[in-house]
């Protein structure tokens, strides 16, 4: 999932309470499918801060509650407004996410770029800007190994075993 520093940071994510917020302002169809249809609770996400000097993977989150519409979309205040929504016509959905770690150090499009797994990231598709895209499980857990962090489910899953 990618965002904007300046608009909601990795940072922001950890301070939340509870350390989870949800994943509103996605206004595109494509990724809003995504969100509604295919995105589940307990998956996990790579946070990607995006439109800065050196766009990178800086933290890791999971997924606490799968797809439901997104109320920006229906609050004039917002910044996120759209007239077209509306409570029988949600038109846009959100999830929730929490922190789930940190990375020892980001990833950078070019660290991204000269791993044979990462390679082929979405996220490096040219004129893809799509703000929530999947990612494959090999490449989730080459992440964890590039970005020196300890897969943040695996204490998790063994719980349930």
């Amino acid at each position: 999932m990618k965002s904007e520093p300046q608009c909601f940071s990795f940072e922001d994510l950890k301070k939340a309470p509870g350390r989870t917020n949800c994943w509103d302002g996605v206004r595109n169809f494509q990724a809003r499918n995504f969100l509604r249809d295919e995105v589940q609770i307990g998956d996990g996400v790579l946070f990607y801060h995006s439109n800065i000097s050196e766009p990178a993977i800086v933290g890791l989150a999971k997924v606490v509650r799968a797809g439901y519409p997104d109320h920006t979309a229906l609050d004039p205040r917002a910044e996120h407004f759209d007239p077209r929504a509306g409570d029988a016509n949600p038109i846009w959905y959100m999830v929730d996410v929490a922190y789930a770690g940190d990375l020892a150090r980001p990833l950078t499009r070019d660290d991204l770029r000269r791993h044979p797994v990462l390679a082929g990231m979405d996220v490096l598709r040219k004129g893809n800007r799509l703000s929530v895209q999947p990612v494959t499980e090999t490449q989730w857990f080459a992440v964890l190994e590039v970005g020196g962090a300890l897969d943040p489910f695996a204490e998790e899953q063994r719980g349930k075993t």
